[in-house]
């Protein structure tokens, strides 16, 4: 049994709680908030604190808190030589303070604490400093029941840079896009098969493979119906922009 305290009660630490809560395998010692407010009503289900010196001994401490507190917190832990974690995507694994062994554990995933997640279906990508600390961090995330993959500071730099381009700023596309219907009083609906599609196709083929659409066909006339139709002038730009991406990639003028 893999005993754990989860440090933060974001969107990352609170689906780590309720998924390693119904975890057989793992137990949760404690969980610590600065705001004890915000986990007060879990105090049934662990024991809950906002007093980092009151934490009790336990094989991993998660520290899943803004990218900007990971530091700060951590140096702040009051004991030494214990295996600390952090959830960062961007954040060096050397950025956690070294009087503990340090660790990364970083769930690829877009995390917003209402919605439902399966973790047999996120990858967990993991580092630590020292081999044996590695297996023990191995055997937490293989309990999740997802893939596992040993990922070192920079492999998870540009993972996590690479994230952003397909959920951040695609689901910022999704926002345009129903923007866009809702000014004809047109159905986003609709568009839902085809974001399946486009998201599903991927599978299969590579991104460049499955490129379709007026930019990559130079369908100029099409492309310049498209812009007369926009009234926003961000949207003409974003529009214009990806455009020539798409463009310059598929060698079209």
């Amino acid at each position: 049994m893999i005993s754990i305290t989860i440090l933060g009660a974001g969107n990352i630490g609170t689906h780590l709680f309720k998924a390693f809560n119904k975890n057989n395998e793992v137990t949760i010692k404690q969980w610590y908030n600065r705001n004890i407010d915000t986990i007060a009503h879990y105090k049934n289900n662990v024991e809950i604190t906002d007093d980092l010196n009151s934490l009790v001994e336990a094989d991993i401490y998660i520290i899943a808190v803004s990218d900007e507190a990971i530091a700060n917190i951590s140096s702040l832990l009051p004991f030494e030589n214990r295996l600390v974690v952090h959830t960062g995507g961007s954040i060096n694994i050397h950025d956690l303070d070294k009087k503990n062994r340090r660790g990364v554990f970083y769930p690829l995933q877009s995390f917003t604490k209402g919605a439902k997640l399966d973790f047999s279906e996120i990858p967990i990508c993991i580092e630590t400093i020292d081999k044996n600390d590695y297996q023990i961090l191995k055997s937490l995330a293989l309990t999740l029941g997802g893939p596992v993959k040993k990922v070192n500071s920079d492999q998870r730099k540009v993972l996590h840079l690479a994230a952003v381009f397909v959920n951040n700023f695609t689901n910022q596309m999704y926002r345009i896009a129903h923007e866009i219907t809702e000014s004809e009083a047109a159905e986003f609906d609709l568009l839902k098969p085809l974001i399946m599609e486009t998201a599903r196709k991927i599978q299969d083929m590579s991104p460049y493979m499955a490129q379709t659409g007026p930019a990559k066909r130079s369908n100029l006339k099409t492309i310049k119906k498209h812009l007369a139709i926009l009234n926003n002038e961000h949207h003409k730009d974003i529009y214009t922009l990806i455009t020539k991406s798409i463009q310059n990639t598929h060698g079209a003028k």
